[in-house]
């Protein structure tokens, strides 16, 4: 298996261990595979849920440039409700994971094609 291959792996076991769901993991294959190479960097790999400069990062350049989403406060809402489920105390909180479960939670799984 490849190192990407070895990640998503790893990505799909946290969802199935700390959000409790089944991975669709053709999605989460395109999801991993469209983060690029930040998953390779341990820093950029995780996304740190307490600062609110990533968040509004999360918001900008994922939610509403890729899933092209119109801005307003339920983007927000909906990142703090998938950090909450993930896990606030949960030291690695994994990009290709939270931006996975913000596709489905916005039924935009069409973005990835």
């Amino acid at each position: 298996m490849s190192r990407r291959d070895d990640l998503i792996a790893k990505y799909a076991q946290d969802i199935k261990d700390k959000l409790g769901e089944t991975p669709d993991m053709d999605l989460l294959t395109k999801v991993t595979i469209g983060c690029g190479p930040s998953i390779y960097n341990a820093d950029a790999e995780t996304i740190a849920s307490s600062d609110d400069a990533e968040l509004d990062r999360v918001r900008k350049n994922y939610l509403m440039k890729k899933l092209g989403l119109a801005d307003g406060p339920q983007l927000m809402e909906a990142i703090n409700s998938i950090i909450d489920k993930y896990g606030r105390s949960n030291r690695n909180k994994y990009r290709p994971v939270i931006y996975y479960m913000l596709c489905k939670h916005f039924g935009k799984q069409s973005a990835y094609g």
